[in-house]
């Protein structure tokens, strides 16, 4: 991936609060944490907090990213050098400098202009390989699908690799021929000795060849916006609001580079019974005084449909959370319990016989729960 502008704007381990040192699982840790405070849905209609959101996904797609995060710490140290290939929010001055004489880091540098140069020998190459976009996308599922982990198909319409010439851009018989005003290279240069000036190509627009018989379902663009069906699969446990990631099923890459990524983001629908911490699900189940006072056994539902028998002592008081092993989500790291709320119903209208009986218990009650508060 060619260095962006704003990886010498901005200190992206500052912005996820991580020292430059830091392993890929504590930069993991730290945007997941940023990521769940700063979330639209957790912040609604708060425009900076949506602002705060899309800078830390940017920064965590690049340093969350070995391969990306290795290639920024190697720029970054170029130091405010890296940044001359760069005029404004428009793109490239066309300002380069040769490159031969900086060893491993002269691709690297000459990334910066969206091209390589090596003045020595007298040869140019043109635009690199470029990554394709990233992609976003959104999946609702029910709270079931969330826990137990499901494989289903995600719909989209995107840019995507023409289905007619496969990515050329030429009508399917025919291929892109290299452009004879720039040798391929994509650039046309003035030489000033050590320094040069470059502009893309005007007769194929920088890409070095040109498609003299264009596709007639893209226009020798090589990409088509299209309906598209992703196979996505859910692992067990995946929480409202997280994030998942396919590797290559975003965008196009161009001139034979990658395809970029499609970030998944998950909505869970919720349960007419159970809730969810962590890994525990939760479920509140409604008792009789006398149950509570008295005891008793209790059957409590799963999520998967079968009954667990609760022992309920004598003296439960209302709110009492009881916690059964292993009923919980179950994920690669463990499963989670089930934790049962048992609350006191009270009746809103007494029979006879029932109006009987609890003024008979009042009668009979001695001791004032209230005793402690001093007033009777």
């Amino acid at each position: 991936m060619a260095p962006q502008r704003e990886w010498f704007e901005k200190d992206y381990y500052k912005v996820l609060g991580v020292p430059e040192t830091a392993t890929q699982k504590e930069i993991t840790r730290a945007y997941r944490k940023l990521a769940r405070q700063l979330h639209p849905d957790a912040n609604p209609n708060d425009k900076e907090a949506e602002e705060r959101f899309k800078e830390v996904s940017a920064a965590y797609d690049v340093i969350g990213d070995e391969a990306k995060r290795k290639e920024y710490d190697e720029v970054r140290k170029l130091g405010p050098m890296a940044g001359m290939g760069f005029g404004g929010p428009g793109g490239a001055t066309g300002f380069t400098f040769t490159t031969d004489d900086l060893g491993g880091l002269g691709d690297l540098f000459s990334g910066l202009f969206g091209r390589a140069s090596a003045r020595r020998g007298g040869f140019s190459r043109g635009p690199g390989p470029q990554r394709g976009t990233d992609l976003e996308a959104e999946l609702h599922l029910s709270f079931e699908d969330a826990v137990r982990g499901v494989t289903t198909n995600l719909h989209l319409t995107s840019e995507a690799v023409c289905s007619t010439c496969a990515g050329t851009g030429a009508k399917p018989g025919s291929a892109p021929v290299t452009c004879s005003n720039c040798g391929g290279r994509g650039v046309i240069d003035e030489n000033q000795g050590l320094f040069s000036f470059s502009s893309p190509c005007p007769a194929c627009a920088g890409r070095g060849v040109r498609v003299l018989d264009p596709c007639p379902s893209c226009g020798g663009k090589g990409t088509e916006v299209r309906p598209r069906e992703v196979k996505v699969r859910i692992p067990p446990g995946v929480a409202d609001g997280q994030r998942i990631r396919l590797k290559g099923r975003g965008g196009p890459g161009r001139n034979g580079g990658p395809p970029g990524d499609l970030n998944v983001l998950v909505h869970v629908a919720p349960h007419r019974l159970f809730g969810r911490k962590g890994n525990d699900l939760t479920i509140t189940v409604p008792i009789t005084f006398p149950e509570a006072a008295l005891g008793t056994k209790l059957k409590v539902p799963t999520l998967d449909g079968d009954t667990v028998t609760l022992k309920i002592p004598p003296g439960t008081r209302s709110g009492k959370v009881f916690r059964v092993r292993g009923q919980g989500v179950q994920t690669k790291k463990g499963t989670g319990d089930l934790l049962v709320k048992v609350e006191v119903a009270v009746p809103t209208h007494l029979t006879r016989e029932q109006r009987q009986a609890v003024e008979a218990l009042a009668a009979v009650t001695t001791e004032s729960p209230r005793e402690h508060l001093g007033v009777g």
